[in-house]
């Protein structure tokens, strides 16, 4: 249960809060914050379950409380980032994160792959290696069936079912982030907005949204460092109205001092994140032409 209602639909993959539309245009997906592990997979993790857990965007699902409180959409992974990384391409896999790859699959380099963090994340930067060995590629094809696919299936139909009954889509991709090095005083940065250089959202919508969370007293910045991933590539398209926004937000601000279990802040950042959807929904409302450009 979160936000005091029930999910709408349970699947092995995700759980769904609230009917697209019904409040308003905004869907609001959680890919990264996923807690549950088969226990044959922890037991081949070289670092424990903790370990995997480093990964997560640690209980930023909590911020979505409020929103989904009052009625909207929310689209939530439950399975631990480690497993299988939602926010990246099916493709984004290599030698070096999975065995037994056949020929003639289509494989995407990228820069987050390079760096251990690709489909299924082999290397994190503070820990190490993740495995005591790599899957083989037809565990992962499986992972991709039961996890990926439907998961980036059914975002892509609540944000359908949310532009035909608002006329426009918004998904909010919300992530968390930890405390940005080197930005502290007036250069600090809590909230990174990323709509792909303009790819993913109109800019009137990267907009409002900056302004709704400065309006919290809360420090944007748009595309630095993050610019949004495979989530904002798959389902942005401002040309059908349907329109993605990344949101990463400063752990510090949510979670306890060790940035791990909620903390004092989760009731301001969830408040922030209704407020959010609610004005993207009203300034949609104004200026539909131009969102829908």
């Amino acid at each position: 249960m979160i936000g005091g209602r029930e999910p709408l639909l349970v699947h092995p993959a995700f759980c769904q809060y609230g009917v697209p539309g019904a409040v308003g245009p905004v869907v609001i997906a959680v890919s990264h914050a996923g807690r549950e592990y088969p226990a044959d997979l922890v037991v081949r993790a070289r670092v424990g379950l903790s370990g995997l857990q480093s990964l997560e965007d640690r209980h930023v699902d909590a911020l979505a409380t409020e929103a989904i409180g009052v009625g909207h959409c929310a689209v939530i992974a439950r399975k631990g980032r480690a497993i299988l990384d939602l926010n990246r391409h099916e493709g984004e896999i290599d030698a070096t994160s999975v065995s037994d790859i056949p020929h003639g699959v289509a494989i995407r380099a990228s820069a987050k792959l390079r760096g251990g963090l690709g489909l299924v994340p082999h290397r994190y930067h503070s820990i190490g290696d993740l495995w005591l060995r790599r899957p083989p590629y037809a565990e992962v094809a499986e992972r991709i069936r039961d996890i990926h696919q439907p998961y980036h299936a059914h975002v892509g139909q609540m944000l359908d079912v949310a532009a035909s009954a608002c006329g426009v889509a918004v998904l909010v991709d919300l992530h968390s982030m930890p405390p940005l090095r080197g930005a502290a005083g007036p250069d600090r940065v809590d909230v990174v907005l990323g709509d792909r250089f303009g790819q993913s959202a109109s800019p009137a919508i990267t907009r409002c949204a900056a302004e709704v969370i400065g309006g919290h007293g809360l420090r944007v910045a748009i595309n630095a460092p993050y610019a949004g991933g495979y989530t904002l590539e798959r389902h942005g398209r401002p040309s059908r109205a349907i329109h993605a926004l990344q949101v990463e937000i400063d752990r510090s601000l949510y979670l306890d001092a060790a940035l791990d279990q909620p903390g004092e802040g989760v009731g301001r950042q969830g408040r922030m994140i209704a407020d959010l959807a609610q004005a993207l929904g009203a300034a949609l409302g104004d200026v539909l032409p131009l969102a829908a450009e």
